[in-house]
């Protein structure tokens, strides 16, 4: 028999195992044989598991023949001596592998390919390596050279041309020979991120070939015995709960596929993502009756192909798992059984492939075969054990994982001409199921001889069970194989524990919640109270309690030490106050992390946020409906002092009422404020408003699938919103420890919106400095892997015990009910022990409750007994069902009044729907130990209201609710009791919410107590302890701990000695309270722990965990990647698998890769609020103002984030004040005389200056701009400088220019960075408009200075071509339009206004809409060449003058030479254009503004205040509507404004001044047509333009009363850091200022420090230093220059001098004997011609050696100058 199949089974792996079962059965008599599946499976997991990682390549062993002959032994060549041998590595050293060289940039010669190479000393990793494409195959397998050509990547060796050669260079260590075929497995490729990765197999020709259908995976699977559940959905519950729209891979779902040989029909059943509320993993379970106890049913939505009756004499259900066909009709006793069709949807998702498949067209890759399929369900099924379950999740990934091994090796044979493989015949399959069955006895059982219809196989299933011959058989599989039929099948479950489990699994939450109410109310459980009451020969619980109970004369053996309330004074007791402490560094970081997403948005193109629009943050908080989740989120915020940051008040005047106002609980009553809140939000546009989500996962349903009274729904209703939406000034933070329920295919939340919670250590560095460590969900899990001492997570094996015989006695309960039931008697029987009241007596109650439980109960009771302070113990009893937690509690506090315990311990009920409740007695207990901000000492109305304020207090705290709803729990939690949390609805965030209850912070300096059990109180230097869900409970209030008064009951504590057992508590240290955002729990570190009272010793450990037996296993168990089993399943009961051919997480996932695996991999069921959000066109539809906080499975998961987001609130708060704010420079003027002029010219009040008076002010040639404090004094007669000179502040030592922080008012001017909705359009990037079309114009322009004509260019917006006139419409550009004098407009501003600019196209302030308060301005920037591009990107509707390209290189004075020449130029077309068209030529106005850059705001003097003069933040159009409205303006030159200063105006009393104009200047081009800007100079060119045209006769007038504001513009590359080094490649008059400013001294030696000698300056002023002073003249005639009689000169500087000085001009003057003289000019002839002209040699000494030039190369047109030295 063992060969009878060996003809046509020969080649593949499952018949070679099976043959080797069939021998191994054969010839052994006494021990059985292992089982197929495991050696199909189990065997491979051993070597693939060893380091955590799956391996997805498959098994190369065979290089494409099909002869079993042995592999012929191969040595290498011994490698050369001196090389590298390590694997991975070349002989050269160099690294290979994939992982290293992914980012690297390789370079990979023309014809070659890179490819992945598979090394046997590396199964986890691939070499690269080149290899000639002409060696490679296509992807058909064909057209590959023979031999070998390729290049080492690592040290770039090239041209191996054999590949035994190539091999040993790359390390390869083969042990049998080197083939290309078998070692050049992957093509690599680039992704869209440039990273190298593998891409598709190399398709060698015949190699690897198999036979597809028999082939099985040789991956790890983890079939454990601890896995227990499968989760099962009532077809009855699909009307209402039922997903109707099934996931995206069932809606093109292919044609029938051929498989083997027949056709596998089509299944109209929801696919196996598809369930409602509370079906994890689910699908499609159809219950043959109403409930669990009904009798009726209706069976009409299964299609029915036979007649079936069914009639047990069970007390069990029993479950038809329906596979492949229809299943019959049932009648009968329909009520005990049920069907699934779970098993039809996992079989037929695993049919489905995925797309990507789709592209190989006719290809032979096909989905598991149907035999296939039922063969690897019974080897399922096979290695389950006794107690365990079938787990559905199991089952898909061996499907899953025997096809990929199949179609990788299809892959590689693609149309390829071979035999084809041999698939699994339908006769062949009963056979080989039952062989596989027989190894497990009588636990499966196969029916598929001679059966003709499923119909006949459950008759017979049924008869057996009648008959009771299948008492010991779990599972009963019918195959059903009949000639001419589909292969059918079905498995029918027998085995009570598996019925009862999956029967179980049917209901969703509130179904099992509904069910436990019904079978309390209904008495059903009553019975079952009897049975466990009863303790046998001890006789009975009630009447053991009737005769225990206590005399009113008599106490308690626990109670009789305890003081009474009365007696107990404060003087006994330990005091406790409240201090803010810091927060943590990693909250601050995660905060900042928050913050800096926040900017990214702002920063971004989308302009979906816009920062500088906003003044103020408000924001609220969205918790679950919990009371005590409420309270423990308001007491967090008004502890934080964000309230008082946002609102600027003092801590004392905000209570926590009106911090309530900020946060809503998500029930019924939520409505109201979310109205307001979005009401709010419309209203205040300049608001930003942050709306957290906290506890995220909780409430994600949607809106139109939830019912009003549910209560869910609300979060979609309000986030999803059409006004929370758009609304712009609304941002939405999601916060959770369980983000897997946002991360699907439909989220709103982009990735790149996630912030995730940063790990803390790396390699156990403390990243963040912090002094704490968390201790989490892997915390537990590593404890439980030291076998040292008792782990912290454990299971209870005697409740197991006694809970598994109950259930199997009460069959028809539920299994939470009996499970609840039998804890609390455990509770009630260990107090009894514990109580001290039986000692002595026949009963031996220890024995009827578990040892785990009498352990808690002791700890309880003796802690707060033995603790002079009375601390104590908290107890976490969680149980779900509020019905059972009401019962709980009913029954305990029934037995601890009988045995008169009540002043020892609370019993708190934890109902989220209801506040806290305590008895009055512990409330006072607890005002003696707490003094809280809000209330008074012993203040007769403070209750606690969060779990956290029972620190300290012996109690047992009873958790109900579906799921924790984010409660914080004390430092003081010692036991978590989940014995009894339902084991039936796997989802990996239901698991983490339960386990994460245990959450705490430890010191970080001290390792997590992995090896102290949980009856130890070992004393622990850690007493910064906290516990936690999913809201951060280390931000609790810091109740400091202090011992009593009294000097005898304060010894001095000895930190390195263990305090004495009857030692009491030690002094406090006091600390100083440091005012912070966040605030600690509570902390008795104050104190040094004492032996007598446990909770300070035990505030070090964390708390000890007990679970069910099932989900311990299963949190145990690891999956083939590493991680816990528990991370593979469904994450969430909302979302489903996208596919089943999805990969398991890895434990090498970060955060973000997980993120991307969910989102990728799952998809929103119907009833989930991001179901709907799918775009058509689009593939995803992320909101831009949604932001996840998200924390991971093994860091900070479940402690930090409140205090993290309340602090990110401070922050981003400040950062808007910041914001609205700017470095203003703020610097007092300098070169003020002593000697004030007294003389008033204009009234105070006086609006306009009046040119006759303006005549008469003497003209102040002194410079009193502080940015001039460096150059040199422009000598005038009446001034006497002081004698120290300008007075150096100490701080602008180091600071050069001294700023001031200034708010922004509603009329600044902005950068690139601004754009709120009111300038949107005027700076042309509205989403919602089209971007600006600019046209380019030449014009054409001459002067006499430039001696030749230039071209200048306009680009102008289509918007702004009314500001300029066109011989045509879109014709040659003739000029722009000017206004008359006579015009005027309230919202115009006549005057073009001029920005010269260059490197500042994003900081550059030309965003004035605000400055002009709307009104219609012309505004043009003037930028050089090169700058063109750069400045149209980012202003596009902004009119800009381009300079030719010879002024690419020139100074701040071309740029204003030109726009003022040019500005002339118009000023006479716009003459001529009136004139031609009839009006008045001399009317046009004349007069344009040069405007800095760096102009930001303005002000007005305010005469009318009260204190004085005032200054006032004005608009730009006011400033410049009431100069232009100057009655006799065109009487002036020149006129501007003062610089802001916040010393004001020194000798402030003038209202008009004459002197010196800087930055924002008002100049009439008409008058000063004769005197042009310098268009060679860098520094100096206003100085030197305002002098000469002073000197021209021309009025200069500077309105005081109003200032201009100059923002300090950090420098990144411009003029400044260019004037700082000197190049050579410098323009020669830049490095001839530079020369004169900083060598002067050596220049003109006499006139150092000699203000009374001055150098004299003709036509020009130039900087040559503070150290000298210079006299302007002009040699102009009728110039006015001031009187020089009797003035001697220490030197004399001519530059460029033209015409107008003569011989006789110079002598004029007179000169100090040995003054110096500098002649400066453009060449060497022009400078011997002028010296000769003005003869100069008469009375100047020159030197052939007193010639220079300035080092520039020739080319660029050196400048020349001379010196000499008077005679």
């Amino acid at each position: 028999m063992g060969n009878s199949y060996a003809g046509q089974l020969r080649t593949t792996r499952l018949e070679d195992v099976l043959h080797n079962f069939i021998e191994s059965s054969l010839r052994s008599n006494t021990v059985v044989p292992r089982p197929v599946f495991s050696q199909l499976y189990l065997e491979t997991e051993q070597s693939a598991a060893h380091d955590g990682r799956v391996e997805n390549d498959d098994d190369d062993d065979e290089d494409g023949s099909e002869s079993n002959s042995p592999p012929v032994p191969y040595q290498m060549k011994p490698p050369p001596e001196g090389c590298c041998t390590t694997d991975g590595f070349c002989q050269a050293g160099r690294d290979l592998r994939l992982s290293s060289l992914a980012s690297d940039n390789l370079d990979v010669p023309p014809g070659f390919l890179l490819v992945g190479v598979k090394s046997p000393s590396l199964p986890d990793a691939l070499l690269v390596c080149a290899v000639d494409r002409r060696f490679l195959p296509d992807e058909r397998g064909r057209n590959a050279l023979l031999g070998f050509s390729g290049n080492c990547m690592g040290c770039g060796e090239k041209d191996f041309r054999y590949f035994t050669e190539f091999s040993n260079h790359i390390n390869l260590k083969l042990s049998t020979q080197p083939k290309k075929q078998k070692h050049l497995k992957y093509h690599l490729y680039r992704n869209n991120q440039g990273v190298l990765v593998k891409g598709a197999p190399i398709c060698w020709r015949g190699h690897g070939k198999r036979e597809r259908q028999s082939k099985m995976l040789t991956l790890e699977v983890e079939v454990d015995v601890t896995h227990s559940l499968v989760f099962l959905v009532p077809l009855s519950a699909v009307g209402s709960h039922a997903d109707p729209i099934g996931p995206p891979h069932m809606v093109d779902v292919p044609p029938p596929l051929t498989n083997g040989s027949h056709t596998v029909p089509p299944i109209s059943q929801p696919s196996l993502n598809h369930s409602g509320p509370g079906r994890p993993s689910t699908i499609g379970m159809c219950t043959l009756g109403t409930s669990m106890t009904g009798n009726s049913f209706s069976f009409s939505s299964i299609h029915l192909s036979a007649l079936f009756t069914v009639s047990t004499h069970s007390a069990i259900l029993h479950l038809i798992c329906s596979g492949h066909g229809s299943l019959p009709q049932l009648t009968g006793n329909v009520s005990d059984v049920l069907v699934s069709s779970l098993l039809q949807s996992c079989y037929l998702s695993s049919q489905t492939l995925p797309r990507v498949y789709q592209h190989y067209g006719p290809s032979p890759i096909q989905p598991l075969s149907t035999e296939m399929q039922i063969l690897l369900t019974v080897y399922y099924l096979v290695q389950l054990g006794p107690d365990q379950v079938p787990l559905i999740e199991d089952l898909e990934q061996i499907f899953m994982r025997s096809w990929r091994e199949s179609h990788l090796s299809e892959i590689r044979q693609y149309q390829q001409p071979q035999t084809p493989a041999q698939p699994l015949t339908p006769s062949q399959l009963p056979w080989l199921a039952q062989l596989a069955a027989s190894s497990c006895g009588e636990g499966v059982l196969v029916l598929g001889e001679q059966l003709g219809s499923l119909a006949q196989g459950l008759n017979q299933t049924f008869s057996r069970l009648m008959e009771g011959r299948l008492l010991n058989t779990n599972y009963v599989v019918v195959i059903v194989t009949a000639p001419g039929q589909e292969t059918q099948s079905c498995v029918v479950v027998t085995g009570k524990h598996q019925c009862r489990a999956l029967a179980e699994s049917m209901y969703s939450p509130s179904e099992g919640l509904r069910e436990f109410n019904h079978q309390l109310s209904s008495g059903l459980a009553q019975e079952l109270n009897q049975y466990c009451n009863s303790l046998g020969p001890d006789g009975d619980v009630e009447s053991l309690l009737d005769n225990a109970a206590v005399d009113s004369s008599q106490s308690s053996p626990l109670s009789s030490s305890q003081e009474s309330a009365e007696e107990r004074s404060p003087k006994n007791t330990h005091k406790y106050r409240v201090e803010w402490c810091e927060v943590r560094p990693i909250q601050l970081a995660v905060a900042r992390k928050l913050l800096s997403h926040v900017c990214a948005i702002a920063d971004s193109s989308t302009q979906n946020l816009d920062l500088g629009s906003f003044d103020r943050v408000s924001f609220l908080i969205l918790v679950p409906p919990s009371k005590v989740t409420f309270q423990q989120t308001v007491l967090h915020l008004w502890s934080s002092g964000v309230l008082q940051e946002l609102g600027g008040v003092d801590q004392d005047c905000v209570s926590q009422r009106e911090a309530e106002h900020y946060v809503v609980k998500m029930d019924q009553t939520a409505q109201a404020r979310i109205d307001e809140f979005i009401q709010e939000a419309h209203i205040n546009t300049y608001t930003l408003y942050i709306l957290v989500h906290d506890h995220a996962h909780w409430d994600i349903s949607s809106a139109a699938c939830s019912s009003p009274d549910s209560g869910l729904g609300l979060v979609d209703q309000l986030l999803n919103s059409r006004q929370v939406r758009e609304a712009p000034n609304i941002l939405t933070l999601h916060v959770t420890s369980f983000p897997f329920a946002l991360q699907t295919q439909y989220t709103r939340i982009s990735p790149y919106n996630e912030i995730h919670w940063p790990s803390a250590f790396s390699n156990d560095v403390d990243l963040y400095h912090e002094k704490t460590r968390y201790f989490g969900v892997s915390e537990l899990l590593e404890s439980t892997r030291s076998g040292s001492s008792l782990p912290l997570m454990r299971y209870d094996s005697s409740f197991e015990s006694m809970a598994s015989v109950l259930e199997e006695r009460f069959p028809k309960l539920h299994s939470a009910v009996i499970r609840t039931t039998v804890l609390i008697q455990h509770y009630c029987v260990a107090l009894m022990a514990a109580s001290g009241r039986f000692k002595g007596s026949h009963h031996d109650l220890h024995k009827h409750t578990s040892v785990e439980t009498l352990e808690i109960v002791q700890s309880l009771l003796t802690a707060a007994q033995r603790c002079p302070a009375h601390h104590g113990h908290m107890v976490l009893l969680r149980i779900p069902s509020l019905a059972l937690a009401t019962w709980a509690h009913r029954r305990l506090s029934n037995v601890r009044r009988r045995l008169g315990l009540e002043e020892s311990f609370e019993i708190i009920l934890g109902n989220p729907s209801q506040a806290l409740s305590i008895g009055q007695r512990f409330t006072e207990q607890l005002k003696l130990w707490s003094l809280l901000r809000t209330i008074t000492f012993f203040d007769a109305d403070w209750v606690p209201r969060t779990y956290l304020e029972l620190e300290a207090l012996p109690c047992i705290l009873i958790l109900s609710g579906a799921e924790p709803l984010g409660e914080s729990l004390p430092r003081s939690l010692k036991y978590c009791d989940l014995r009894v949390i339902s084991s039936s609805y796997l989802q990996r965030t239901t698991l983490e919410q339960e386990l994460g209850l245990a959450a705490y912070l430890v010191r970080a300096e001290s390792r997590p107590p992995h090896n102290t059990g949980s009856g130890s109180d070992l004393l622990e230097s850690d007493a910064d302890k906290l516990s936690s869900t999913d809201n951060e409970e280390e931000d609790g209030l810091k109740l400091k701990f202090f011992a009593s008064p009294n000097p005898s009951h304060n010894p001095k504590p000895n930190p390195n000695l263990r305090p004495h057992p009857q030692a009491p508590p030690p002094p406090p240290s006091h600390r100083r309270p440091s005012k912070s955002t966040s605030s600690d729990s509570l902390s008795p570190r104050a104190s040094s722990p004492h032996q007598s009272c446990s909770w300070a010793r035990g505030v070090s450990r964390p708390p000890s965990v007990l679970l069910p037996r099932v989900l311990y296993d299963i949190i145990t168990a690891s999956d083939s990647s590493g991680l816990p089993r528990c991370t593979s399943f469904l994450p969430h009961m909302s979302v489903a698998w996208a596919s089943s051919f999805r990969p398991l997480l890895s434990k090498m996932m970060t955060c973000t890769e997980q993120s991307l695996y969910y989102r990728q991999w799952t998809v929103p069921r119907s009833y989930h609020m991001d179901s709907n959000n799918r775009t058509e066109g689009r593939s995803d539809n992320f909101h831009p103002r949604r932001l996840l906080l998200r924390s991971g499975f093994s860091v900070h998961g479940q402690v930090g984030k409140t205090g993290a987001y309340l602090h990110f609130l401070g922050i981003l708060s400040r950062m808007l004040i910041r914001l609205m704010e700017v470095d203003i420079y703020d610097e007092e003027d300098i070169n003020y005389s002593a000697q004030l002029e007294g003389v008033q010219y204009h009234p105070l009040s006086a609006p306009w200056p009046k040119p006759d008076i303006m005549r008469t002010l003497p003209f102040d040639y002194t410079i009193h701009d502080p940015k001039y404090d460096d150059i040199s004094t422009v000598y005038c007669p009446g001034h006497k400088p002081c004698a120290e000179g300008n007075p150096v502040r100490q701080e602008d030592v180091y600071l050069r220019r001294r700023t001031s922080r200034i708010k922004l008012s509603k009329y600044a001017a902005y950068n690139t960075y601004h754009h709120c909705e009111q300038c949107h359009q005027y700076m042309g990037f509205n989403p919602r408009y089209q971007m600006y079309e600019s046209t380019l114009h030449a014009f054409t322009f001459s002067h006499l200075l430039l001696g030749e004509e230039i071209q200048l260019y306009f680009i102008i917006p289509k918007s702004k071509e009314h500001y300029f006139s066109f011989s045509q419409p879109g014709g040659q550009l003739e000029s722009m339009r000017l206004p008359l004098t006579s015009d005027w407009s309230p919202d115009c501003i006549k005057s073009p206004i001029f920005t010269p600019t260059t490197g500042r196209h994003e900081h550059g302030l030309f965003n004035l809409y605000h400055a002009m308060d709307g009104a219609s301005h012309l505004h043009i920037l003037v930028v050089k060449e090169y700058e063109m591009a750069v400045y149209k990107k980012y202003w596009p509707n902004h009119i800009m003058l381009v300079l030719p390209t010879v002024f690419n290189g020139a100074g701040i004075g071309a740029a204003h030479f030109l726009i003022k020449e040019l500005s002339y130029h118009n000023l006479e077309l716009e003459r001529s254009r009136r004139l031609e068209g009839g009006g008045p030529a001399g009317d046009v106005w004349p007069f344009i503004i040069l405007a800095d850059d760096s102009c930001v705001m303005w002000n007005a003097v305010d005469l009318d205040a009260r204190s004085g003069p005032v200054e006032r933040a004005v608009s730009l159009k006011q400033v410049l509507q009431h100069m232009e409205a100057c009655p006799d303006l065109a009487h002036y030159g020149l006129c501007g404004i003062r610089k802001w200063s916040s010393r004001g105006l020194r000798g402030q009393g003038e209202p008009f001044s004459r002197g010196h104009l800087h930055d924002f200047l008002l100049l009439n081009v008409d008058l000063s047509q004769n005197v042009q800007y310098d268009q060679n100079r860098f520094t100096c060119h206003d100085v030197d333009f305002t002098l000469r045209l002073h000197s021209a006769g021309l009025l200069v007038c500077r309105f005081n009363n109003f200032s201009v504001m100059k923002k300090q513009i950090k420098q990144i590359l411009g003029i400044m850091e260019f004037l700082k080094h000197l190049f050579l490649a410098t323009p020669a008059q830049l490095l001839l200022e530079k020369y004169l400013q900083h060598t002067s001294q050596r220049l003109f030696p006499l006139s150092t420090k000699n203000y009374t000698h001055p150098v004299l300056s003709v036509d020009c002023y130039l900087n040559l230093g503070p150290e000298v002073t210079v006299c302007f003249v002009s040699s102009r005639p009728h110039s006015i220059n001031i009187s020089t009689t009797g003035l001697l000169f220490s030197g004399l500087l001519l530059c460029f001098s033209d015409s107008f000085v003569t011989p006789g001009f110079l002598k004029k003057f007179t000169f100090l004997k040995g003054a110096t003289l500098c002649v400066i000019s453009a060449d060497r002839s022009s400078l011997r011609q002028t010296v000769g002209r003005l003869e100069l040699e008469e009375e100047w000494r020159f030197r052939l050696s007193d010639e220079f030039q300035t080092a520039n190369a020739k080319e660029d047109r050196p400048l020349f100058f001379l010196t000499g030295k008077h005679i």
